[in-house]
């Protein structure tokens, strides 16, 4: 199985961006767009495991408290210049990168590689195509996204709201001809203490 540790979206929230990728969706024709109800917010990417049990027992382990979410804003990864990825910027507070740290932690005796780079909260909304520069420099200009760019350019940054997460969910991720499948395997209680 392939698996993941992320939050789900309040379903408001969820509606907002999908009427705004209805909007803006046509300015970028090539990429390939998530559809709204796959999005969600990366904790820890696991990877392929057959240790469902053992890496639930070790989530059950994780005592944190909700998170305040808010969803504002665009971008592009690596940059805008060599764009790849179209996200949705997540802002938090601490409790959010404490939380992913605390659930890397706790696969870590699971076997489950620690992560190397800095938590990022986004919620991914578009990847680009084939064509485009894969592996390459971070300059490798990439102008599958340069519409849509021109068009967020002339509005006002987004702002879809805010959210707070009481529960993450253990996912299963599975491919298919149209887009990636998420199943939620279990689910993690975010309470105060």
């Amino acid at each position: 199985m392939r698996l993941f540790v992320a939050l789900d979206l309040h379903e408001e929230i969820r509606q907002r961006i999908a009427r705004f990728v209805e909007g803006v969706g046509e300015f970028a024709p090539q990429p390939r767009w998530v559809s709204p109800q796959s999005l969600h917010i990366t904790l820890k990417f696991i990877g392929q495991s057959e240790q469902k049990d053992e890496l639930c027992k070790a989530l059950e382990g994780i005592s944190a408290p909700p998170v305040e979410l808010a969803f504002r804003g665009t971008g592009f990864f690596p940059t805008a210049h060599s764009a790849r990825v179209f996200w949705i910027g997540v802002e938090a507070d601490q409790r959010l990168a404490v939380l992913a740290s605390e659930i890397d932690a706790a696969l870590k005796p699971a076997g489950v590689t620690p992560e190397s780079r800095a938590f990022s909260p986004h919620l991914t909304l578009a990847r680009a195509g084939s064509g485009a520069p894969h592996n390459r420099s971070s300059d490798t200009p990439n102008r599958q996204f340069a519409r849509l760019q021109q068009k967020l350019a002339a509005l006002s940054p987004p702002d879809f709201g805010t959210m707070t997460a009481r529960e993450f969910w253990l996912y299963e991720s599975k491919t298919a001809p149209s887009g990636a499948i998420y199943t939620k395997l279990a689910r993690f209680e975010l309470k105060s203490t």
